[in-house]
């Protein structure tokens, strides 16, 4: 609180800004009217520009048309700006509505002059109760000595096991009516005094977000550091101090059976005489139902603010992608320039397009080539008249179909010689067939060819003659066949 600070805090804090502003009445009085008195977290432009209106309405009755010159717009334009910010202007999520909400300087300054009215007493004797309960709960609370804690929870103990025998007596001890006034003026002060904290939970919210944007902003290593750093503790937001001890009041008055229990004590506090002497608001019969609402409003701008967040990572890679992507297409355009007229000399030497991958485990097992033997015998011409048209005549032989033959006698044995094949299905086309079948063979990792024995097979051709023909012995197996 020095003179540095104070001057400081003079020229750039909204609440001073407020208190020495010229026409602070006007502006705090519609302001608490609108915003504090109904507790209302944010408004939609026209119908807080109507209520301003009708406010200036009744100042200028009172203190004339010069009084207050603008308009209603002009007044809520200049409260939202950077030089006064007693109002935060913004649009909510699908909505292109503009919407204003209290500034938490502004709510304080608010609570401050509040705080000037007289009031029935002061709640002197609930406050030292709270300081010391307080004090209590922190030093219980830290004590590490198991002894000493043993100590205090048989204390409490003996003064309940009081409390009841008392009870059971009939001796019930009452606060007087001064004692009740005390506790229900502190505890009014307080819930009222929640509902303005909410404000500055989500102004903090706000400030933790704009200091991580900001790292993020002038962060100059990888993607992969700055996420650790941001996320370190699960959260940037979540994980501070502020929105610990939020989750903890949130999570306190989710449940059902609190809000119930709220609700008839608060009953019961309200049907006591005392109570009714001090003519509270009836605002406050419902106060726990405001935290609520209050509540869901900062959850949902700690949500947005993650999402948020973490669309504004996603468009940082994003960015990335795209200033690779632009890499890649400087590239193909310079190599697209260079086309008709490549460079002098030797650009570039590649072995191959592609690797060539070879497993030992793939390559076939050595088998010697067949050679055919063939007899120097001389060619005799013959004599016989044979008709010209034979020689135009093709005979197709289906390997499909012998390969099916061969699979099919090779279900009930081992293996198969070709003469026994031949026995079991007759040849159809000739010697071209028994050709088809050494094929098949030489091509058959399975097959066997054997020079040293021979055999002989027989057919009858189409018209009738018995012809035969001595080959090399093959046999056909179906160990290790091909699928």
């Amino acid at each position: 609180m020095d003179y540095r600070s104070l001057e400081n805090l003079r020229r750039t804090n909204p609440a001073w800004r407020l208190l020495l502003a010229d026409h602070a009445p006007m502006v705090i009085s519609f302001l608490h009217k609108a915003f504090v008195q109904p507790n209302v977290r944010a408004m939609a432009e026209p119908e807080l520009a109507s209520k301003l209106a009708d406010h200036l309405y009744a100042l200028r009755e009172i203190s004339g048309e010069e009084a207050f010159p603008k308009r209603a717009e002009q007044y809520l334009d200049d409260w939202v700006s950077d030089q006064k910010s007693w109002l935060r202007k913004y649009y909510p999520p699908n909505s292109d509505e503009p919407h204003y909400d209290l500034t938490p300087e502004t709510e304080r300054a608010i609570d401050w002059l509040a705080g000037f009215e007289q009031q029935q007493f002061v709640a002197a004797e609930s406050r030292l109760m709270m300081v010391f309960e307080l004090l209590v709960q922190i030093v219980e609370g830290t004590n590490l000595d198991p002894a000493a804690r043993i100590a205090e929870l048989e204390r409490r103990k003996a003064i309940i096991e009081s409390d009841i025998k008392r009870a059971h007596d009939g001796n019930l001890p009452l606060l007087d009516d001064t004692q009740v006034k005390d506790r229900f003026l502190q505890m009014a002060a307080t819930a009222r005094g929640l509902l303005g904290d909410f404000r500055q939970v989500e102004q903090n919210f706000r400030t933790l977000d704009r200091a991580v944007r900001e790292r993020v902003a002038t962060w100059e290593g990888g993607k992969g550091a700055l996420l650790e750093e941001i996320f370190s503790n699960r959260d940037a937001i979540a994980s501070s101090d502020q929105g610990r001890s939020f989750r903890a009041f949130w999570d306190f008055l989710m449940s059902a059976e609190r809000q119930e229990k709220l609700s008839s004590l608060l009953e019961a506090a309200f049907a006591l005489n005392p109570v009714r002497q001090l003519a509270p608001e009836r605002r406050l019969r419902r106060i726990h139902y405001d935290w609520l609402e209050a509540g869901e409003m900062a959850q949902r701008t700690v949500a947005r603010l993650s999402e948020q967040l973490r669309r504004y990572l996603d468009d940082q890679a994003w960015l990335e992608n795209r200033r690779i992507m632009q890499l890649i297409r400087g590239v193909e355009k310079s190599a697209l320039a260079v086309r008709e007229q490549p460079p002098a000399g030797v650009f570039m030497e590649l072995d191959e397009a592609a690797p060539d991958i070879d497993l030992p485990l793939e390559r076939p097992l050595y088998s010697p080539p067949f050679k055919a033997k063939v007899s120097q015998l001389a060619v005799d011409a013959g004599d016989e008249a044979i008709e010209a048209e034979a020689l135009f005549n093709q005979i197709y032989v289906d390997k499909m179909l012998l390969l099916a033959r061969i699979r099919q006698a090779l279900q009930t044995r081992p293996q198969i010689s070709l003469a026994d094949l031949v026995e079991t299905f007759p040849v159809e086309k000739g010697l071209a067939e028994l050709v088809a079948y050494l094929s098949i063979a030489a091509e058959d990792e399975a097959a066997v060819i054997d020079d040293s024995g021979k055999q002989t097979l027989e057919w009858t051709n189409a018209t009738g003659t018995r012809l035969q023909a001595t080959l090399p012995l093959v046999i056909f197996s179906r160990l290790r066949r091909r699928a």
